[in-house]
């Protein structure tokens, strides 16, 4: 059967990789560059800039304790000059795995037709078909919003601005946000509502207090103009150039008036991730829900089973986020039917000193942990935690949720010194 996949990023390039490695004839086709937004525009980008931020950061904490005198110069030019030079490797390496299960890559601009997409003035017919085309920055309808930057501008400015206004309060605004403020940048925060709704307010305020303390953070306002230099918003005038992280709208406009849309334009799926049409099916950003890589590749590995005729459904149970600060902040919840208030308990503690931690201790700065679970059924209802090790600590402790493990089946963990330290000292602490 012929298969056509259109779009390359985490879903389309992993839906791709496994209808090749079923056997099946696969089609990639990719308007620009492969791997999508994540490594090209996104969160390969942010962890690139990130893991420097945090680099300056462990040298100002050794300079404090006396140990090491340096002083760092920062060469911005220099920075997007390497990554740009590691995007190019990567694109490489990702194209050689998708051709080495023998799946036909394809560059140019895809339109439907029918029962064919048509590329480079080309007609090629499918027997299935995959939209993986994701999504872009979206862009308020505000007076000057031309003047905005985006994540995708983040590789072509020419330094690190000296004054930044970032508009948005979620994952996206804070992590640039702490990137140039870490870089020297003075930055503002300009939020609707309140910033980072996403973990617990406890989880908030700590990372407000000790990893974003130098930011300055302006909630419950609306942003009226935008200039090239400066925004206008209902308490007064603030000047720095704009940055727009208010959220990311579906490529969607090529399935227009083929499949059925969701009311924000995202491609409707099941739990397949199977369309209205029998034979076309969408992965990824542009059907909306979690706009992450690991979730994009999990729903664009189930379309690819399908379209294979190896009946394979998605489940969004106990997904596990970060949020990449100098200190990483991760956080999972349960979204099945919460337990009764009676049996519900909600510990927290300061960070553990695990990985990555050693140096933090002197000061006290080694996190925060949040975690509410049953106590009568002995089951993690969700985590917030701060901590170098957050990122791989929460990843670990989501799938005991989503697996729906008793805590006392962790009995038998041996951890790895100290690696997966703090994994057990978590569960050790709701055991007590």
């Amino acid at each position: 059967m012929k298969n056509i996949v259109i779009g390359s990023g985490p879903a389309g390039r992993l839906g791709s990789l496994e209808l090749g490695k079923l056997g099946e004839d696969v089609t990639l086709i990719e308007k620009n560059h492969i791997a999508g937004t994540c490594l090209n525009e996104g969160c390969m980008v942010i962890c690139a800039l990130t893991d420097i931020t945090k680099f300056i950061d462990s040298n100002n904490r050794f300079s404090e304790h006396g140990f090491i005198k340096s002083q760092i110069e920062i060469s911005y030019e220099k920075i997007v000059e390497k990554i740009g030079e590691t995007q190019v490797k990567l694109r490489e390496l990702n194209q050689m795995e998708n051709e080495s299960v023998g799946n036909n890559i394809i560059y140019g601009e895809a339109s439907i037709e029918g029962d064919a997409v048509k590329v480079n003035n080309e007609s090629l017919e499918y027997d299935n078909l995959l939209i993986a085309t994701g999504a872009r920055p979206f862009i308020p309808d505000i007076p000057g919003s031309e003047y905005g930057l985006t994540n995708r501008d983040i590789l072509k400015l020419d330094d690190v601005p000296e004054k930044l206004n970032i508009i948005g309060g979620g994952v996206i605004a804070c992590e640039i946000a702490n990137i140039y403020s870490t870089l020297g940048s003075e930055v503002n925060i300009i939020a609707r509502s309140k910033i980072l709704k996403e973990i617990s307010e406890s989880t908030r305020r700590y990372v407000l207090k000790h990893i974003m303390n130098d930011i300055n953070i302006f909630e419950d306002t609306d942003v009226n103009e935008v200039f090239k230099n400066r925004v206008v918003t209902d308490d007064g005038e603030l000047e720095g150039v704009p940055f727009f992280a208010t959220g990311r709208t579906p490529n969607s406009e090529i399935a227009q008036g083929l499949v059925e849309l969701n009311p924000d334009k995202s491609i409707k799926v099941d739990e397949m991730m199977k369309t209205n049409v029998e034979n076309i099916y969408a992965a990824g950003d542009v059907t909306g829900g979690y706009q992450l890589t690991p979730v994009a590749r999990m729903e664009g590995i189930t379309a690819a089973r399908n379209m294979a005729n190896y009946p394979n459904k998605v489940s969004y149970d106990c997904i596990p986020q970060t949020l990449s600060l100098n200190m990483e902040v991760s956080f999972v919840r349960n979204e099945k039917p919460q337990c009764p208030e009676d049996d519900k308990t909600t510990i927290a503690f300061p960070g553990i000193g695990g990985p990555g931690a050693f140096w933090n201790i002197l000061t006290g700065d080694t996190g925060y942990c949040e975690i509410e679970f049953d106590k009568n059924k002995n089951r993690i209802n969700r985590i917030n935690h701060v901590s170098p090790s957050s990122v791989s600590d929460v990843a670990y402790l989501s799938y005991l949720m989503r697996m729906d493990y008793d805590l006392d089946d962790y009995g038998e963990f041996l951890e790895i010194h100290p690696s997966t330290d703090t994994n057990y000292k978590i569960i050790k602490n709701m055991w007590l």
